[in-house]
């Protein structure tokens, strides 16, 4: 029956590795057992209890103690700590903790609010403007201390960068004027359109963010302290003060503006982007790269037919990306309430010799 709950899940798309997680089973196991030719579970499990496990007395010391109102609100490891000062030992914290994951007891501890879990932004961009990842950069100026402020929008299925500005100020205003400009030169996608960005003050205003929510866009954010949330911008900005005519630092807002036009009109006309199949944003935003990479196929195969000794396989696919995802569906949460901190709660089920008791 485990071979066939198996197969089932592996045409369903699971992993082997997850699915016998939940079988209480190690990877390793199920390939002894089809090896060996195995028909039945061999699982026989512990025969006898260890010879130094808690007794039921001591279980319920254990249980009573945190369960102390001069303790309910403390981690284990913190009541350990209290009790040895006391010249008292009932076990060790990791003990502890065993037996509240024994009893269900593991909940957020103290009046202190327990932490959200913020799991990672997940959005996939099938064709132009769909996701657009937007944020603020440094430009450096003559004036030691002194910088402005460059706004990029960018398209993340083509990468082409479809808005920008340069300011002396970072602000919500100028975000949200920035945005007027290109939703109007952009009609009609704003239904459909997800904003992704960090928690910079000017993304998460409250006036910015009801501009957007006005004009029906969606709104995602990066978790907090995480920079590989919004790695398309990221990546864009480090392209920028990496380019060869980067000039270090600029006199004034006027040069700035006309080489940030000159250097977004490289980038998106210009630069073969690897990340796109080396083609020029602006193709790939209008669909004029299917052809460019038709015609590319072509030349490989014919270079692959003149000298087909050269070739140990196919000539080069020259295939075009698919799907572009921003975060990942299946990467672990960050944050959340920590399973170590737990007390006795409403519906929690504790042992009758564990009834509360002042501490000693």
């Amino acid at each position: 029956m485990i071979f066939q709950l198996l197969e089932q899940a592996k045409r369903a798309g699971a992993r082997l590795v997850e699915a016998v997680k939940v079988l209480g089973l190690s990877v390793r196991t199920i390939k002894r057992w089809r090896k060996e030719g195995v028909g039945e579970d061999r699982r026989e499990g512990p025969r006898s209890a260890p010879a130094n496990a808690f007794s039921e007395a001591e279980v319920a010391l254990a249980l009573t103690t945190l369960s102390a109102a001069c303790y309910r609100d403390l981690a284990p490891d913190v009541v350990a700590a209290k009790l040895a000062d006391k010249g008292d030992y009932i076990g060790s914290s990791s003990t502890m903790y065993r037996i509240l994951r024994r009893f269900g007891l593991n909940k957020h501890r103290g009046r202190a609010r327990a932490r959200k879990v913020r799991k990672p932004p997940h959005l996939v961009a099938t064709k132009p403007n769909q996701v657009w990842s937007w944020d603020i950069t440094y430009l450096p100026t003559q004036v030691r201390g002194r910088y402005l402020y460059l706004y990029v929008i960018e398209d993340v299925f083509s990468r082409k960068v479809v808005g920008y500005c340069v300011s002396e100020r970072e602000s919500a205003e100028v975000a949200r004027a920035l945005f007027a400009r290109v939703l109007g030169e952009n009609a009609g996608v704003a239904p459909t359109l997800t904003v992704h960005s960090d928690n910079g003050g000017p993304m998460k205003h409250a006036d910015f963010s009801t501009f957007l929510e006005s004009h029906g866009v969606a709104r995602s954010y990066s978790r907090p302290s995480v920079s590989d949330d919004n790695p398309f911008s990221e990546s864009l900005f480090r392209t920028v003060k990496y380019s060869p005519s980067w000039p270090g630092s600029f006199a004034s807002l006027s040069a700035a503006e006309a080489w940030v036009a000159n250097w977004v009109a490289w980038y998106n006309d210009e630069h073969l982007h690897s990340g796109i199949g080396y083609v020029t944003p602006s193709s790939r935003h209008t669909g004029a790269d299917l052809e460019l990479l038709a015609k590319r196929r072509l030349v490989s195969e014919r270079a692959r037919r003149a000298n087909p000794s050269r070739w140990s396989g196919k000539s080069r696919s020259w295939k075009r990306p698919g799907a572009v995802r921003l975060g990942r569906p299946d990467h672990p949460a960050e944050g959340g309430i920590r399973a170590d901190r737990g007390a006795a709660g409403p519906g929690s089920r504790v042992p009758e010799a564990a009834a509360e008791r002042p501490c000693p």
